[in-house]
């Protein structure tokens, strides 16, 4: 029995046209939408609300955190919102979830002119540096874990985290299937592709968050119980879970957003299908940076990329044949046939329209 959430980042052009990131959006933009969003009390189970008070609903400003000298947050640079499911017995009930929080976004969002868009990698903006800079505190308190220490980047990226738990898995198998889903993301993330611009214009790749992001910051995290049963290692594999329900939470985080959701539910049942799975042998503890590099760039048309992530595919189908997730898998095929991801339409609406925030508008069209 497995159990399935979703974790959805939602970029924004504001009123203007123009994108809504911390270089023209104040908290304030974002949290005037949040305020008027509903809350669900018997979320809290499932959901963590966290020490600065932001993640308080389903849906939370997903930003960087400013202190002076304490824990207390003074501050939050936004560069998005955040959807947040609660936790599913099946892949169609987390899918559900987050297309009904999706649209009670879009709905609220569209009065305070904001206009949700899909995109992975901030399109205009290479870098991001506070302002102003760090203090003593914030300095040291980034020494806390590898993730800390990175986290200026997360400030330009957009992703999702897939998260999965398997009932009855033991700790040894738990932690092997966080290294088996590191040692296969390079050939698992052009599924998702989603960020081809940079810096203004046309990237040379697919996947800017793919090639920024994955090395540097995780591929997969597993969440357990106890301290002693953490693996050391730059960037984390494993992390304390933080309430109950996070106990034993496999969380996917290497892929890109996605507009159709429907692929999200590919996606979920193709890491289920490699839990499942027996014939996998890669393994490893941190992601290859050289790799998903690679794979960012070229995606499916490097010939290895095609074929390892073929045999994912194939593993996955396998373990699910006789489990109806297994339908879910089709558009997997179609891209792997294809060689094609999200991001060639991204690049294809650009060519047509000739902005980058014209192609964006034509994300979320369903």
């Amino acid at each position: 029995m497995f159990h399935f959430g979703i974790e959805h980042e939602v970029a924004f052009l504001n009123e203007q046209g123009k994108f809504a990131d911390f270089s023209c959006t104040q908290f304030e933009d974002f949290n005037q939408i949040i305020q008027a969003l509903p809350i669900y009390s018997e979320d809290y189970a499932h959901l963590r609300i966290g020490d600065a008070g932001i993640k308080q609903k389903r849906w939370y400003i997903e930003g960087f955190e400013r202190f002076t000298d304490s824990e207390k947050v003074i501050d939050c640079v936004p560069k998005g919102i955040e959807i947040r499911t609660t936790i599913h017995s099946t892949i169609q009930g987390a899918i559900a979830e987050l297309s009904h929080s999706f649209n009670l976004l879009r709905e609220v969002s569209a009065k305070f002119g904001f206009t949700p868009v899909l995109i992975s990698f901030n399109p205009f903006h290479v870098g991001f540096n506070p302002n102003p800079p760090l203090n003593e505190y914030e300095i040291q308190r980034r020494k806390a874990s590898p993730e800390k220490q990175t986290a200026n980047i997360p400030m330009l990226t957009y992703g999702p985290d897939l998260n999965l738990s398997m009932v009855g898995l033991s700790l040894d198998r738990l932690i092997d299937m966080g290294k088996k889903l590191t040692f296969y993301s390079p050939y698992l993330v052009p599924f998702s592709f989603s960020s081809p611009f940079h810096g203004g214009g046309c990237w040379n790749g697919l996947s800017a968050r793919t090639f920024e992001r994955t090395g540097a910051r995780p591929a997969v995290m597993v969440f357990l119980e106890r301290q002693q049963d953490l693996i050391k290692s730059t960037p984390s594999l494993t992390k304390i879970a933080r309430l109950a329900a996070e106990v034993g939470r496999i969380e996917f985080k290497a892929f890109d957003s996605c507009d159709d959701f429907g692929l999200y539910a590919a996606l979920l049942a193709l890491l289920k299908g490699l839990i499942l799975d027996k014939s996998l042998t890669g393994r490893a503890t941190i992601p290859d940076t050289k790799l998903h590099q690679q794979s960012a760039i070229v995606g499916f048309d490097d010939p290895n990329i095609l074929l390892n992530a073929t045999q994912a595919l194939d593993a996955a189908e396998l373990a699910l044949k006789d489990d109806r997730d297994v339908d879910l898998l089709m558009p997997l095929r179609t891209s792997l046939e294809s060689r094609k991801t999200p991001a060639h339409k991204l690049i294809d609406t650009y060519k047509q329209l000739g902005s980058i925030e014209a192609a964006l508008k034509q994300t979320y069209a369903n």
